[in-house]
């Protein structure tokens, strides 16, 4: 019997050409393209399959093992989390630092506050900063000058006007520093305290009285007016906290032009709660305390020993304020110095709460971190001070102020602003 390919073993008769069907071309929509794919089902098939049997004919071969999974080794594990201890170590030491910066922005005066222009950015664009030291004591200090009260204290470091029983013209600023920071720059200008200038309110005198009326505020408004020029932030230098700040990093180290000695409130040894400085001519480096007696010298005193010294070759207000720019620029050096990285890691956290307590500044929690990296990065610079050579033009003025002529104030704020 020949089978026909036609017809199956039931009998039945099967079709001679494929199979009739249609063909449906899917489109995919706009919102399943940027969907991601969903292939838990797969997973789910793929783990629910099934294991084969073992073939009895293929037995395993004698003194064949299976290979264990490698492990890590004790040496990576260990870096591991080393790597995570510093990271933490950093983290908290940023913490510390911020928190600092916004406890020191809350103490700020609000009158302080709406007299400046600066936005929170100041990393990306540069803003100028003014930087105030004033002449008041602790009232528990026995050196002369001291504040008669905390309560007159705390106004005069928090930038406020004097009121509650506290005396105007008590407390005038003893530093005018201006730093130009951000947008890759890092500049700095002192202003003679003694410069004859207009006061808000007030009839024309020394600008470091502004901050004995007003505080702060009349102090910026001062400056402002002075040079003709926008202060976007403030910080008032807390002398105790400035002293903890220069202890924490190690001390700082300054470049003296010519040996001095000075004594402070009759000395260290006149019952006055003074100090004595001696510094030789060269590098020398100094904790705290000598930084803030290195800052404030107005006159010093003769040195023992032969060679000239800066009581004989004299000592100016331009020499004080570069002292100053060289101690700022020295804690500057010391927090960015890449040979001082692993002793400001160990001392990190300290660092980070110790640096913000020596300003009372508007710049807080978001800004203070940002103009330590914008002194990292923009450099530095050689100090410029007001009426600094002979060819300034500047005179001697009425109650032996400073006069400073508008061309050399022009001058200035140029270099300033670059």
């Amino acid at each position: 019997m020949i089978s026909n390919p036609f017809m199956g073993d039931d009998g039945e008769r099967r079709p001679t050409g494929p199979p009739e069907y249609k063909v449906y071309r899917s489109r995919r929509g706009l919102l399943s393209r940027l969907r991601k794919p969903d292939l838990s089902g797969l997973r789910e098939r793929d783990w629910r399959r099934p294991k084969l049997p073992e073939r009895p004919d293929r037995p395993r071969l004698p003194g064949r093992k299976r290979l264990p999974r490698p492990q890590r080794s004790r040496a990576r594990r260990a870096l591991k989390w080393i790597g995570l201890a510093a990271l933490g170590w950093v983290l908290l030491s940023f913490l510390a630092f911020a928190v600092s910066a916004q406890l020191q922005a809350f103490k700020l005066s609000g009158e302080a506050k709406s007299a400046l222009h600066g936005n929170p950015f100041l990393l990306p664009t540069a803003q100028t900063i003014l930087v105030l030291g004033t002449d008041a004591r602790p009232p528990d200090t026995k050196e002369p000058g001291a504040a008669p009260s905390q309560k007159c204290f705390d106004q005069q470091a928090h930038g406020d006007a004097p009121h509650d029983g506290c005396s105007p013209g008590q407390f005038r600023a003893d530093t005018l520093m201006l730093i130009r920071a951000g947008g890759g720059t890092f500049r700095k200008l002192s202003v003679p305290r003694d410069s004859y200038t207009e006061i808000p309110g007030q009839s024309p005198q020394k600008i470091n009285a502004a901050y004995a009326f007003g505080g702060a505020k009349a102090e910026i408004e001062a400056v402002e007016q002075f040079l003709d020029i926008e202060v976007d932030h403030v910080a008032i230098v807390d002398f105790t906290g400035f002293e903890d700040l220069i202890d924490a990093v190690g001390g700082v180290e300054v470049d003296v032009p010519q040996k001095i000695c000075a004594n402070i409130s009759g000395g260290a040894g006149g019952g006055q709660g003074g100090f004595t400085l001696r510094l030789g001519k060269g590098k020398n480096t100094l904790d705290g305390e000598e930084a803030l007696i290195y800052s404030r010298i107005r006159e010093p005193s003769p040195c023992p020993g032969p060679g000239r010294s800066a009581y004989t070759l004299g000592y100016s207000d331009f020499d004080r304020e570069r002292a100053q720019q060289q101690v700022i620029g020295g804690i500057k050096g010391r927090l960015t110095d890449p040979l001082r990285l692993p002793y400001n890691f160990v001392k990190g956290p300290i660092i980070g709460w110790d640096a913000p307590k020596a300003f009372v500044s508007d710049m807080g929690f978001f800004t203070m971190p940002q103009l330590i990296l914008a002194a990292a990065i923009g450099g530095d610079s050689d100090a410029d001070v007001l009426c600094k050579g002979a060819k300034s033009g500047c005179a001697v003025g009425p109650g032996d102020s400073v006069e400073v002529p508008e061309s050399e104030r022009r001058r200035a704020v140029k270099q300033l602003l670059g």
